[in-house]
């Protein structure tokens, strides 16, 4: 039976760097699952590549035939934008192991999915001044930054990621990525000890 390994962290803690990495180490044998939204695409994405780029009315009919395996809703300020991950056939856990980025929330529904001994998370923490400017930089390269949208992203992780929210969800395992390499390698080093 494979794993699901579940990247976390909130945003501008460098979940896409590490996840880049992490499926680049042939050696892991790691696979991906491209997940949906219903956000705009980003300068520099490609549909297919980061995401599935949908409507709307596409999540709600993917819902309606029970094929959305985990869902989160974040409430920007310019309106709901949904992520999800859909039973399309990307996933096959008696055959391979997953790496997925997720929030905590996508955890829990793919533990409630497919079992706590297929789901593991992997918790990726940065100081929180680090990631305020992370995210600034990142904002200012967009062809119209939304630094509102920063902001409310930064404030609803300190809820979302909270440690009494971590607690419940059985997260206790952290990854510090101070240093980039010191901390792919140390996920890196879990994920085959857990894979045996």
């Amino acid at each position: 039976m494979g794993k699901i390994f579940v990247l976390m962290g909130k945003s501008a803690t460098g979940k896409d760097t590490v996840f880049k990495r992490l499926i680049g180490m042939k050696e892991l044998a790691l696979h991906t699952v491209v997940g949906y939204t219903t956000r705009p695409i980003r300068r520099g994405e490609a549909d297919g590549k980061e995401y599935f780029f949908v409507s709307v009315e596409k999540w709600q009919k993917l819902q309606n035939e029970g094929k959305v395996i985990e869902s989160r809703t974040y409430h920007t300020v310019v309106g709901d934008w949904h992520y999800f991950t859909a039973d399309d056939g990307q996933i096959d856990v008696k055959k391979q192991d997953y790496l997925f980025i997720s929030t905590l929330s996508g955890y829990e529904q793919l533990k409630k999915f497919y079992g706590a001994e297929v789901v593991l998370p992997l918790y990726v923490e940065v100081e929180d001044d680090q990631r305020l400017w992370r995210s600034v930089c990142r904002e200012r390269r967009q062809a119209k930054p939304n630094y509102d949208e920063v902001c409310r992203r930064f404030l609803a992780d300190q809820q979302d990621f909270s440690e009494e929210e971590l607690k419940r969800v059985g997260i206790f395992r952290r990854y510090k990525n101070t240093d980039l390499d010191e901390c792919v390698k140390e996920i890196a080093g879990d994920i085959a000890a857990l894979k045996k």
